[in-house]
């Protein structure tokens, strides 16, 4: 399966969908028809059964400049017109964080404002050695709501949160793993496939039960009755699931198991 969006790319295979940011000559900067997109494919992804993970990227040098600034004269321009316009980018947040499958972003070049919050949505990050990453808001005089925020606090800790948003710096992929934001720092030639070597580990895996986990491990973070709820449920589910059935038999048969999410 393969897909193009203006701005973005798709395609899924063996279970894994690769989305890819596509805008090199804008470094990947993301404009308001794409923020809708990328929230409408990774919700569409979401409700196909056979998901089990996602690689988001940028095309070329960059993962992404953020929000295309060139439009906000149109489309952010003022309290009413940035309530729709962030309503879209919280959206596309929103679908990486709740997606069931755990969701990769791999990183190159500039992860600025915009372009940061869809790698802090991500449930991993990896990235080259020579990425940076800046959350601009306080040099262009906006704010980021709340619903944007989220992830980056929860990503990157409250104190790194509070030091890029109020200084408008820009950190090295060394400070971003020492503050837990990235998982790892790899080889420039490896990135595409260190993340997608991630998803495929993921996707040998019982579905059923990875999804459990990332449902519980954002019980725990949010500690919200309905997440703690979702997550016991999902966790009861595995235990009559008949992946697990399968997991017990090949332990006992000494074999790799072969689970199909059912």
């Amino acid at each position: 399966m393969a897909q193009t969006i203006e701005g973005l790319d798709l395609k899924v295979e063996n279970g894994i969908a690769r989305l890819t940011v596509a805008r090199p000559g804008k470094k990947n900067a993301i404009n308001h028809a794409m923020w809708a997109a990328i929230a409408s494919s990774v919700t569409d992804l979401s409700r196909e059964s056979d998901i089990r993970a996602l690689v988001l990227s940028g095309e070329g040098a960059d993962f992404s400049a953020g929000a295309d600034i060139s439009e906000f004269e149109q489309v952010r321009r003022d309290a009413g017109t940035a309530q729709a316009y962030e309503k879209a980018n919280s959206d596309a947040f929103a679908a990486l964080r709740d997606a069931p499958f755990p969701t990769i972003a791999a990183i190159s070049g500039i992860c600025y404002g915009g372009g940061f919050g869809l790698a802090a949505a991500c449930d991993l990050r990896i990235a080259t050695p020579g990425a940076t990453f800046c959350v601009p808001a306080a040099r262009l005089g906006l704010a980021y709501p709340q619903e944007a925020m989220i992830d980056i606090v929860t990503a990157a800790g409250p104190q790194m949160a509070r030091y890029l948003t109020f200084t408008a710096a820009r950190i090295d992929a060394p400070r971003a793993l020492a503050a837990g934001f990235l998982l790892e720092i790899v080889d420039p030639g490896q990135l595409n496939e260190r993340a997608l070597a991630i998803a495929e580990q993921i996707a040998v895996n019982a579905p059923l039960s990875v999804r459990a986990s990332k449902a519980s491990i954002r019980a725990v973070i949010t500690g919200r009755a309905e997440d703690v709820q979702a997550a016991r449920a999902l966790g009861a589910m595995t235990f009559n699931s008949l992946d697990y059935a399968e997991g017990r038999a090949a332990f006992r048969e000494r074999r790799k198991p072969r689970f199909d999410g059912r």
